[in-house]
């Protein structure tokens, strides 16, 4: 029995990991249906790795030319009070809309690139964010900055929900980790650069604006790079595009791609693109543990902007530039946990390729390294609570955020390659909803942080936070046990084989 085209349907390459045609329908009437050659050079898995490390590494410069902006006010807030006269929660406010504006912006960028591609959504989406950096750098007024940072901020989640969508589309799983590893570094070195450098500019005497003027320059450098560097990666486009030359050049109008015979009307395509994520979150138990893991992560990140300023500025009498310095341990940290997953846990993940092969490595394996980061994390905010009064050396809370940001790192590294590998294909849509709810976080906890550290005191508010961050630490064990009897009952999860995790 042949199945006509209308019957096509997608299957994935265990090879590349991209969605190729069912060898069932692969029928002389179905010749016409356009899939990935093998060494096909169409095929992002098989470019240069010169040209994928590239688009790797400024896939991470994109994402930190975002978070950058996003904790730009900490070292300024102080002018923005002299100026427009608002209060300390207004001037807090200024990061939590930017990062609220992440909330939003997933809904749209993720789903857009499955419908229509990586490219089209960094390029019209950061034209617009960069637009936005220079108008908050000639803001007359507080309305307008909290309005043009909410925007700014929705245009800013392109990067963070679509470039590690992009990495999944360049690299297999073998080298995916790698890639991932050095990826995750960069939401963090924004957030740890970017209080130094505003705040050494405000003692300066250098005005408020040129923080932004420098921010849109960064934008502008970045927007032209995306427009003549950055090619199409997802592989469903590629195919489509591939019919359409083939079509061209032999003028026969039967070659079609796999994603041209889903035919969707304009409800189904808003559903995909506004629903889908939220579906996902709601069908996928591990998808909704993994996004609270990581969104607690985050929102405590950004909790750090209103907790630094209260232990270094008020407590050990730093002014805003020195205060700013205190976030690079965050970033050193990082580095360090970015180093030894590349040093160490990369090569046991390429062992266990062997030792899984012919099948897939299963996600499950990603969590080692989580089960080690999740006590790190929690500790370090103890050490912080009990470390940050005025009447011990600053160097002891600055030394925990070195463990506060290795634990960050390894947490956020395995739960972006545990989503990757769990739902493949889905993975930009899966990435999305875990950007909104971590975003929300990442908003919230600097609202209440003011309050918490004024009612609870610096100690016992971080102990809190330990406690909470210690809560987590299970979370790995229980996808480790039961991860694989999850995935299969998921609707979603591309990877359903059996855990194979070593005894």
């Amino acid at each position: 029995m042949q199945l006509s085209k209308k019957d096509a349907y997608l299957a994935i390459d265990v090879r590349t990991e991209h969605p190729i045609a069912s060898a069932e329908i692969l029928s002389e009437k179905d010749k016409y249906l356009v899939a990935f050659d093998v060494d096909d050079p169409k095929n992002p898995l098989n470019w240069s790795k010169a040209r994928r490390w590239y688009l790797t590494m400024f896939a991470s410069l994109l994402v930190l030319n975002a978070t950058l902006a996003s904790s730009a006010p900490t070292g300024i807030t102080q002018a923005w009070i002299d100026e427009f006269h608002m209060s300390e929660e207004v001037a807090a406010l200024t990061i939590s809309l930017f990062v609220a504006g992440y909330c939003v912006g997933p809904l749209l960028w993720g789903p857009l690139s499955e419908e229509f591609g990586r490219r089209p959504v960094f390029v019209g989406s950061f034209l617009v964010y960069t637009i936005f950096q220079m108008a908050m750098a000639v803001s007359q007024n507080t309305a307008s900055l909290l309005v043009f940072r909410f925007i700014g901020g929705t245009f800013a989640a392109a990067p963070l929900t679509n470039s590690g969508a992009l990495i999944s589309d360049i690299w297999d799983a073998r080298t995916r980790g790698q890639a991932m590893a050095i990826f995750t570094l960069a939401p963090f070195a924004g957030p740890s650069l970017a209080p130094a450098i505003s705040g050494f500019m405000y003692v300066s005497g250098v005005s408020w604006r040129w923080v932004f003027w420098l921010l849109t320059i960064f934008a502008g450098v970045c927007w032209l790079l995306i427009v003549f560097t950055l090619p199409e990666t997802f592989g469903p486009i590629l195919l489509v595009q591939k019919a359409r030359q083939k079509r061209k050049e032999t003028g026969d109008n039967r070659y079609y791609a796999p994603m041209e015979v889903i035919k969707k009307t304009i409800g189904q395509r808003v559903e995909n693109i506004l629903a889908r994520p939220f579906r996902m979150l709601i069908q996928e138990p591990m998808l909704l543990a993994a996004t609270v893991y990581m969104s607690f992560v985050y929102g405590c990140l950004y909790l750090l902007f209103e907790a630094y300023p209260i232990v270094f500025t008020e407590g050990h009498k730093f002014n805003a530039g020195i205060s700013g310095l205190m976030f690079l341990p965050l970033m050193i940290g990082g580095a360090i946990a970015v180093a030894l997953y590349v040093l160490i846990f990369n090569p046991r993940y390429e062992k266990e390729i062997a030792r899984c092969a012919p099948n897939p490595v299963p996600p499950e394996f990603r969590m080692e390294i989580i089960a080690i980061a999740g006590p790190i994390y929690a500790a370090s905010f103890f050490w912080f609570a009990w470390t940050s009064s005025p009447s011990i050396s600053f160097w002891a809370p600055l030394m925990a955020g070195g463990g506060m940001g290795f634990g960050i790192s390894w947490i956020f590294v395995s739960l972006f390659n545990y989503i990757i590998d769990t739902y493949l294909m889905m993975a930009a849509s899966a990435l999305a909803a875990c950007t909104v709810i971590r975003s929300l976080f990442g908003a919230g906890f600097p609202l209440f942080a003011n309050q918490m550290y004024a009612r609870l005191g610096p100690e016992w508010a971080s102990t809190l936070l330990g406690f909470l961050a210690l809560a987590m630490v299970p979370i790995p064990f229980v996808f480790m046990k039961f991860g694989a009897t999850l995935r299969a009952k998921s609707k979603n999860a591309a990877a359903k084989q059996p855990s194979g995790l070593p005894k």
